[in-house]
């Protein structure tokens, strides 16, 4: 018993070492692009570990095309970006059925939606119909096309990118679509001293149009990824920290200045969420740390504030930073 006890404890010491390297390495070429952003890429990864979605907010020019862009370059995986527009069909990203006059007969033609990582830019520009086929993919990771159901494949993620300024000729995502994204990620301007390195690198001829000329390679195979996924399925966490979490999500039920408060979808997620950055940050458990850093990625884009809390000025952030500041932390 004692020699199984001792093997166990050396393969998962050595299970957790071959993902730091592997991290590490994905991290590495990830930076060779892009500069800061260390919060925001490493929640995507978070997302792509627990095969989850990402809704991306940010100002245009902040880097959000260019991370999910490298990022599939670093992991092999296909990448296509749609540009949402208020003409856009659901036939436009899903694909449609096309008569082939040599062979006598319709044939399918898949649309962009049919990829590994897509980056639907500006994605609330959309009608609901659009956005509608685009949640079947996301939830099912299937898409219909003539009736009939396709599988589009155990990596698709989406990334969609809205304007957190710019509301003019939008459709506000409604709750039960923004629910099915696992993180809500705030992209930021630049640091002032991380904006000289990219003032500079672009001074000596960076062109983020041309990546295979910056070195970015693949470190990282689609067997990788799946043995990342199966990795935080293995992770410990104490019941403390499962009650940590359910007090964390339950208490945006109760706040007075939360008029909606996180489902048990939330509660789910932060958990899994957590896990997977465990995994990232070179663990195999979890700590109440993991959950803090979550929250706030987690939730903001399920709570709604009460309409008072909007008048003074309270955010959503804040709002959940209240919440973490009145639930107790496990030892």
């Amino acid at each position: 018993m004692q020699t199984t006890t001792t093997t166990t404890a050396t393969m998962a010491t050595s299970d957790v070492e071959s993902i730091r390297l592997k991290v590490e390495a994905i991290l590495g070429e990830l930076r060779k692009v892009i500069v800061g952003q260390e919060g925001a890429i490493e929640q995507i990864l978070v997302a792509l570990l627990c095969e989850g979605h990402v809704l991306i907010e940010g100002v245009p020019g902040t880097a959000k095309t260019l991370v999910v862009r490298t990022l599939a370059l670093a992991l092999d995986l296909r990448f296509k970006r749609v540009q949402f527009t208020p003409d856009l069909m659901p036939s436009d990203i899903v694909g449609t059925s096309v008569f082939d006059l040599q062979a006598n007969q319709f044939r399918v033609q898949r649309g962009p939606i049919f990829t590994d990582l897509l980056l639907a830019d500006e994605v609330n520009r959309a009608p609901a119909k659009t956005q509608s086929a685009l949640l079947e993919a996301m939830e099912e990771r299937r898409s219909t096309i003539d009736g009939t159901s396709h599988d589009i494949g155990p990596f698709f993620t989406v990334f969609a990118t809205q304007n957190p300024v710019e509301f003019e000729g939008t459709y506000p995502l409604p709750e039960a679509q923004l629910d099915r994204f696992l993180l809500k990620v705030n992209v930021t301007y630049p640091a002032p001293e991380e904006e000289d390195r990219i003032l500079t690198a672009f001074h000596r001829g960076f062109d983020p149009h041309h990546l295979d000329r910056t070195g970015v390679r693949a470190v990282a195979t689609r067997d990788d990824l799946v043995r990342l996924r199966d990795q935080v399925r293995r992770v410990d966490c104490d019941e403390a920290i499962i009650r940590y979490v359910r007090e964390v999500v339950g208490r945006t039920r109760r706040s007075q200045k939360i008029a909606l408060g996180g489902g048990p979808r939330a509660s789910i997620n932060l958990l899994l969420a957590s896990k997977a950055l465990a995994v990232l940050r070179g663990r195999g458990f979890v700590t109440p740390d993991d959950v803090k850093a979550l929250a706030k990625p987690i939730m903001r884009h399920r709570i709604v504030l009460e309409p008072e809390a909007e008048l003074e000025g309270l955010d959503r952030d804040t709002a959940i930073d209240h919440v973490l500041e009145q639930v107790a932390v496990p030892r």
